[in-house]
């Protein structure tokens, strides 16, 4: 709990450096194309409070966070709020849908190659789940695109809805929206789904060897009921304990996959925004991005603690 508390202090602490130090001149930010007088600039910079001194700046920063009160986009002068509450369902959805298919095939191909060492079906699985962790993300989507999207047609290159329109009613704007999201989340999936196989295969692999499933077996149980009832639930532990630390692994992830495909979410606004840069939109995203991963982290810990009495009793 300690290291969580200082580690979103330092996220705070960085958020408010970092952007200062490289975010260019906010003044040409908020001006854009338009030429500005001096005291056009001076308005603008005391309206900002960038010639206020730093403490004062880190003290208003503080107090707009904890306040809810994130600013003015540069770009868009439209509340930071509301840019972050409108972009945000579009990640949830991707995130959600591909951490739900990489846990679902992570641990059913795991277990099967798991409950099998050495054969076809296992070195395959071992195979397909090195290369798909150790492709880039910016590759693998690229590929998709180029294959599903660009010769085969069968989904849209980008976007989250189609500009042609689909139609009234809420079924025909949810099956446009599942048809966008197919290729983004698979390709978020994809790498996910690598370390779910690895895991749960080798939880699995060592669960194999138990004396509880020599009993098991000794009773007369099936296999596939050895496997099912006593095997997977105790190799489940590090799986659940995984997802909690993919959680902000897989909300990072969407910075890349979201730019890719021009997915309306936060990752693209954060694309967006660094552009420019639009400096109040940055820091809340940046914290927001780093913030998650703290909090997953920390969901991980406890969650494993309460999981597992050997971790409980000697905490």
């Amino acid at each position: 709990m300690l290291g969580a508390a200082v580690s979103l202090l330092l996220v705070l602490l960085s958020a408010f450096l970092i952007f200062r130090v490289i975010g260019g001149d906010p003044v040409r930010a908020v001006a854009g194309d338009t030429p500005l007088t001096p005291e056009q600039q001076r308005e603008i910079r005391e309206r900002l409070g960038l010639d206020d001194p730093l403490a004062v700046q880190f003290r208003d920063y503080l107090h707009q966070l904890f306040t809810l009160d994130w600013g003015t986009s540069y770009v868009s002068s439209a509340p930071v709020t509301e840019l972050l509450w409108a972009r945000l369902p579009a990640t949830l959805l991707l995130t959600g849908t591909a951490l739900v298919l990489a846990v679902s095939f992570g641990v059913w191909a795991g277990t099967r190659a798991g409950w099998r060492p050495g054969s076809r079906f296992d070195r395959a699985q071992v195979g397909i789940a090195l290369t798909l962790w150790s492709a880039p993300t910016f590759w693998l989507g690229m590929i998709v695109i180029v294959v599903f999207a660009v010769h085969l047609g069968w989904f849209p290159v980008n976007g989250m809805r189609s500009a042609r329109g689909v139609g009234e009613g809420w079924w025909p704007q949810a099956l446009d929206v599942a048809h966008h999201l197919v290729l983004p989340a698979l390709t978020m999936a994809a790498v996910v789904y690598a370390q779910y196989v690895l895991i749960m295969r080798s939880s699995i692999m060592e669960e194999r060897a138990a004396d509880h499933l020599r009993v098991a077996r000794a009773k007369g149980l099936r296999d596939d009921v050895v496997r099912r009832r006593h095997a997977v639930p105790n190799a489940l532990l590090p799986t659940v304990t995984l997802i909690g630390l993919q959680l902000g692994a897989v909300f990072n992830g969407a910075l890349l996959t979201e730019t890719i495909f021009s997915w309306p979410g936060l990752g693209l606004l954060f694309h967006q925004a660094i552009r420019v840069p639009d400096v109040p939109l940055l820091q809340v995203l940046f914290i927001f991005f780093a913030g998650t991963t703290i909090l997953a982290n920390l969901a991980a810990d406890l969650l494993h603690r309460f999981l597992d009495p050997r971790v409980r009793s000697t905490a």
